[in-house]
């Protein structure tokens, strides 16, 4: 079967693959950084962040001098912030142990900050030419329809056995190409929902299709259910500036920046905001006169949703010891400059 479907597979994706960059020019510098900004993320949105990071830093070298608040700000809006700081740490990794070069080596690239095995193996394979399969989600859709697998794909037994199937699938002359064509099989043919399995050109390889599964495969066993979270964010403002928040490392967005919050068990009121005991700390003795209120964010995360306001406060004066509390003032033209979640950029733009 092997030789066949890789020559239906090669055919398929010479004919179809999108025209990207890191595709162009297979380069290890361009292929990981694509990798990285493409877990948990699209094309269609990563292209653009993967354009924008190699104008400002066309070699790894000059990624490896850059702050982290730099790659923070840089990274606004992909989510997942932890892959920024991996990106960061990798790059100066590289640049300390190896010159600058990535190792064309499966064993040492797994050795760097934020790879695992599924980026070791697409930059051995797509930069280096050695026979590594890549196993992403497309790759798991793909192989578990194409064998019908009914063991789910997010059990450490269901991603051993497509890995292995994988492995024997891999063409060993053309690892790189294969696996690019796996995961765009995956990415724009056979998708999740309402594959197109009467012009597929692997459908005869296909028992999904002739067992009539298609729709069912693959299987994932049932998620965690989401934590509802409920923030009340605190948008001070005087004389032209606003308070800004820096948020700790032991939640979410770490070292990102927002507005002051008060978390409640519940929905609560502005009034119910304003009587908090955790306002009267911020605020102190100041006096304050409510603003306006925005509309209620619902911003879902993996695990988590947030139920969200903000509530602007406006302030007689500055507050003398908020700056001990991770609150700064900065001015309202200069919030662009930090790096701030998503949900944050939503409220200023809004």
């Amino acid at each position: 079967m092997n030789l066949t479907f890789q020559t239906l597979l090669r055919n398929w994706y010479e004919q179809n693959k999108r025209i990207l960059p890191w595709r162009s020019e297979p380069a290890p510098y361009y292929v990981w950084l694509s990798e990285i900004i493409l877990q948990q993320t699209r094309v269609n949105q990563g292209l653009n962040y993967f354009l924008h990071f190699v104008e400002r830093w066309p070699k790894l070298e000059n990624l490896a001098s850059a702050s982290e608040e730099e790659v923070l700000k840089m990274w606004q809006g992909l989510g997942y912030y932890s892959r920024a700081r991996n990106l960061l740490r990798c790059a100066r990794q590289v640049s300390t142990q190896y010159g600058g070069a990535f190792p064309a080596d499966y064993a040492k690239l797994k050795q760097l900050q934020g790879i695992g095995d599924y980026t070791a193996a697409a930059i051995a394979s797509i930069a280096f030419n050695l026979p590594y399969a890549v196993v992403d989600g497309n790759v798991y859709r793909v192989i578990s329809r194409l064998f019908d697998i009914e063991t789910p794909i997010n059990t450490r037994e269901g991603q051993q056995c497509i890995a292995q199937i994988a492995d024997e699938l891999l063409d060993h002359a053309h690892p790189g190409l294969h696996n690019q064509a796996m995961m765009e099989f995956g990415a724009l043919h056979c998708i999740p929902k309402n594959p197109d399995c009467q012009n597929c050109p692997i459908q005869a390889h296909c028992l999904s299709y002739a067992n009539h599964t298609t729709e069912k495969r693959p299987v994932k066993q049932d998620k965690t259910k989401a934590r509802t979270r409920y923030f009340n964010y605190l948008v001070f403002k005087t004389d032209g500036s606003t308070y800004l928040h820096q948020r700790g490392t032991d939640d979410i967005w770490a070292k990102l920046y927002d507005f002051p919050l008060i978390e409640s068990e519940k929905a609560i009121s502005i009034d119910e905001v304003i009587v908090h005991p955790l306002f009267h700390q911020i605020v102190e003795q100041n006096n304050f006169t409510v603003g306006k209120a925005s509309r209620i964010f619902t911003h879902k995360l993996t695990h988590q949703t947030l139920i969200v306001q903000f509530i602007e406060i406006i302030l007689d004066k500055k507050i003398p010891n908020i700056e001990t509390k991770n609150i700064f003032l900065t001015s309202e033209k200069d919030l662009g400059q930090f790096p701030i979640p998503r949900l944050i950029d939503l409220y200023l733009n809004s």
